[in-house]
């Protein structure tokens, strides 16, 4: 079968999108010319990747006036890029529209992959940038033939909503092997990885230390609540239990997670994209074999159904979460190992990477 050529594009410095990263490898590896298109909004950190990239030069100095600008000049660059032996590949909402409408142009191919419902994202919740999104989503995404999507959850929710059908393709870590030595910590390590974000049940996981004793709360992320964070510990006195790590390269955060005796994904509702959220860290620490206390939304409770790999949370009361911290902690990551074993072995990227494939050797033989 005819390979084509494959650009793909996201409003991101590209840096740290291990999706984008994973998804780019696996069609390269597998006889794809790729180019791929971000931008400079949040800094320009070295790239490393086997076929071109480039960043879009960004003038912006808000998000709102950074989305218009990227998409136009990604519109521009499409055109100019793109021809008849094209697949497009759009990285979420707000890299969609000009991918669209060049596609549509040129009569070629487009594969979408919503790595969450963009509409729908706390930050922009009541606010009119959320009904302009929703407006774009609305106006394209029933007319997506190529789609694919980061849980079941999100899958099932814009079958409902837009009556399209997304394959599922989880963003899960590559196949960690040889993990054999459990580190024996005094205090214990309890880790959060991620972006610090509101709706991430950080603050009253920094509130449940009160709770537990020989234990470290490592914090590894930057994000917009990283100073009212600090300054709750500060406020609290927790300063020798909570630890900022900030935001680290991915082959160092991998390693740090090696080394926790708890890992936690406890967020709550704060619109569909968080509720129907499958978290990153729920499978980059299942694949360090690192077991998690876990909020009980849908994805995490089917994951949890499916294999003893920590315990979900009876709620985000601070004291809640301490009672599955020490549940966890006291039984020990060497208990929880043969479910996080038979867990690593099924959600790692070498059993997603066949459906990506499947989906790009669709669209190739489909104009």
């Amino acid at each position: 079968m005819r390979k084509r050529k494959i650009i793909t594009s996201a409003f991101s410095n590209l840096s740290n999108d291990q999706r984008i990263e994973k998804a780019g490898r696996t069609l390269y590896e597998n006889g794809y010319d790729i180019e791929l298109i971000g931008n400079n909004w949040g800094g320009e950190g070295a790239l490393s990747r086997p076929y071109p990239c480039s960043r879009i030069p960004l003038a912006s100095s808000s998000l709102k006036t950074a989305y218009f600008e990227f998409n136009w000049k990604l519109y521009r660059i499409l055109k100019k890029k793109a021809d008849r032996d094209t697949v497009l590949y759009a990285n979420d909402l707000d890299a969609l529209l000009p991918n669209y409408l060049v596609s549509e142009k040129l009569n070629i191919p487009l594969v979408f992959d919503s790595h969450e419902i963009f509409s729908e994202m706390p930050a922009i919740q009541g606010k009119m940038s959320q009904k302009l999104w929703r407006y774009l989503e609305k106006s394209v995404v029933p007319d997506i033939k190529f789609m694919i999507t980061a849980s079941q959850s999100y899958s099932e929710w814009f079958k409902k909503t837009y009556g399209v059908n997304a394959v599922v393709v989880q963003n899960a870590p590559r196949k960690l092997y040889d993990i054999t030595e459990i580190p024996d910590n005094h205090p214990r390590i309890i880790l959060y990885q991620g972006a610090l974000n509101p709706f991430r049940g950080i603050d009253k996981a920094i509130m449940a230390m009160h709770h537990l004793d020989d234990a470290v709360f490592k914090i590894a992320g930057d994000g917009p609540m990283k100073k009212e964070y600090e300054s709750m510990v500060i406020r609290e006195k927790l300063h020798d239990k909570v630890e900022f790590l900030g935001k680290l390269p991915p082959d160092e955060l991998r390693k740090v997670t090696l080394t926790a005796d708890c890992g936690m994904s406890i967020e709550e509702n704060g619109g569909a994209s968080y509720y129907y959220s499958l978290p990153n860290k729920v499978l980059d620490c299942i694949q360090a074999r690192v077991p998690l206390i876990l909020s009980g939304l849908p994805e995490m409770q089917r994951i949890r159904s499916r294999f003893d790999i920590g315990e979900i949370i009876a709620d985000h009361r601070p004291e809640s979460i301490a009672v599955a911290l020490r549940k966890v902690l006291e039984k020990g990551r060497k208990n929880y190992r043969p479910e996080l074993e038979k867990a690593a072995g099924l959600l790692c990227w070498e059993n997603e990477e066949p459906k990506l494939l499947q989906v790009f050797d669709e669209a190739s033989r489909a104009f």
